[in-house]
This record gives C-alpha cells, structure tokens and sequence, in this order.
C-alpha cells in the first residue's frame, strides 16, 4: 500500500520528512512495516510469519560464525535511512561494524556491508523491485534475497552508474541447499524454511 509519493525538485526533502513523520506517528498504531522508497511510503501490512523469522534467524547465525567477532548480522532496529535520496529501509539482516551501531537514529547505510532480505509472502515486490532499486542507491555494496516461496535467492555486487541512478551490475542467483556467498562470507542454505 502506498499512501504518499515524494515530489521532485526542491520540495522534495520536505514531502521525505512529511512522510518521515508520518510512518513514526503510524509505527505503534498499525501492524506491520513501512518503509519510504524513492516511489513513496510501502507498508507490509502483515507481521512476518514463522517461515520468514526462522530464515531471518538462520541467516543471521551462519554470518555471525563466519564473520569476525567485530561484526554482526543485526535483525533489529533502527532503519538505514539517507535523507538526501529520501530512503528510508528496514533490512531483515543486515551486516555492520559494531562501532558502526553506535549512535543515536537510524544507521547510515554507508556503513552496512550488505542488506539481506527474507521475501515477504505479501508483498514480494518490495524485496525484489523495490529494495534491489533503493540499496545501490543507498550505497549498500551487497543485498542477498532469500526467497521461502521458491526456495531460490539472489545475491547482487558491483554497485554501478546509470541513466536511472545507481543499480547492481552483479546478480548471481541460487537456490536452497547450495552454498550463497554474502559479501566475503559463504554460509549454508540448507534447513532454510519455505512457505507452504
């Protein structure tokens, strides 16, 4: 669901903080998640289900016993958000430095190494559409999709120029049971739980 879409020209940071206060006063009101993409707010209407969490939790234990102790695979809050693109995301996992945890409102997404996403059974768009658009714009270098409905992803690098902004030149795709490589990290993907 979109309820607002951002302007162009000069108004736009003031149509990104109109809609910046918005979804604050809207996060303990409604279910579910929302996001400002450079189309306008997206609200997952629907709390992840057990399938989604479960990945979202694997996935976070297989990075963090790949990765140095320095850094983690964070499922909590806050959002990465870059005000001067008007993006506001909420990975599912997302890398970072600890030190980098370390301040107060959302986290610059210079500083996540990669972005991974659990597809939503409700809106899949969002994962592969939407965020493969918003993170190189974002500067994230890596975004993994993990995608229950067909136990398949994706992992994409080699943030480029183009006509319509940053994108991905990279995709490498995979399917459940072979190994994915998240940036310099390889993990497991069997166990991983599929919707039914």
């Amino acid at each position: 669901m979109r309820a607002m879409t951002p302007a162009s020209g000069h108004t736009a940071s003031h149509t990104y903080r109109t809609m910046r206060e918005f979804v604050q006063s809207m996060d303990d009101t409604l279910p579910g998640k929302f996001e400002i993409t450079k189309e306008g707010i997206v609200h997952d209407m629907l709390s992840p289900t057990g399938p989604h969490e479960l990945t979202a939790l694997r996935i976070r234990k297989r990075l963090e016993k790949a990765m140095p102790e320095e850094l983690v695979a964070h499922t909590g809050t806050p959002d990465v958000e870059d005000l001067p693109q008007g993006i506001m995301r909420h990975p599912d996992v997302m890398v970072i430095a600890e030190a980098d945890m370390e301040i107060q409102g959302a986290f610059d997404p210079r500083t996540v190494i990669a972005a991974i996403e659990v597809v939503s059974r409700s809106h899949p768009d969002n994962d592969w559409v939407g965020k493969m658009r918003d993170y190189p714009l974002l500067g994230v270098p890596v975004y993994a999709i993990f995608d229950p409905r067909t136990g398949s992803g994706a992992v994409m690098t080699d943030i480029h120029p183009t006509p319509e902004g940053a994108r991905y030149a990279t995709r490498k795709d995979f399917v459940y049971g072979e190994p994915v490589t998240v940036s310099a990290w390889t993990i497991p993907t069997d166990d991983l739980p599929r919707y039914a």
